[in-house]
């Protein structure tokens, strides 16, 4: 699965501060990195009608059982809502037992600079 590109569902207004979330994924399995691809597009699908939700993107790597995800939200609680509901909460602990290296990293960025570069996001999760 190559990147999926940028999804913005909303627009922020210029100069406005906005809530970065990054996180990578590693599965202990490639059974479980299957599992993960499999339920990508009803997240993703949620985060397109998500409130708050400037934007997001998925890189994967199955076969290295990574993933990372990075989104950009109008607030740590429009992320919260997000995380809580929809597909997303069933996804999050169905496939907790399956991961084996997690990380995450939160920031706050102006507006003018989405979408969110893969490198710095990266450089937050280092």
């Amino acid at each position: 699965m190559p990147t999926l590109p940028w999804t913005a569902p909303h627009t922020p207004p210029p100069g406005t501060e906005v809530h970065v979330f990054a996180s990578r994924f590693q599965t202990r399995t490639l059974w479980g990195a299957l599992r993960f691809l499999a339920r990508t597009p009803a997240v993703w699908r949620q985060v397109g009608r998500a409130p708050g939700a400037y934007g997001a993107t998925l890189r994967a790597q199955p076969l290295r059982r990574t993933f990372w995800t990075l989104s950009a939200w109008e607030s740590a609680d429009a992320l919260h809502a997000f995380a809580r509901s929809g597909a997303h909460r069933p996804t999050s602990r169905a496939l907790a037992a399956e991961m084996h290296d997690v990380a995450f990293a939160t920031w706050s960025t102006s507006a003018d600079e989405l979408p969110v570069r893969w490198e710095e996001a990266v450089r937050q999760l280092t």
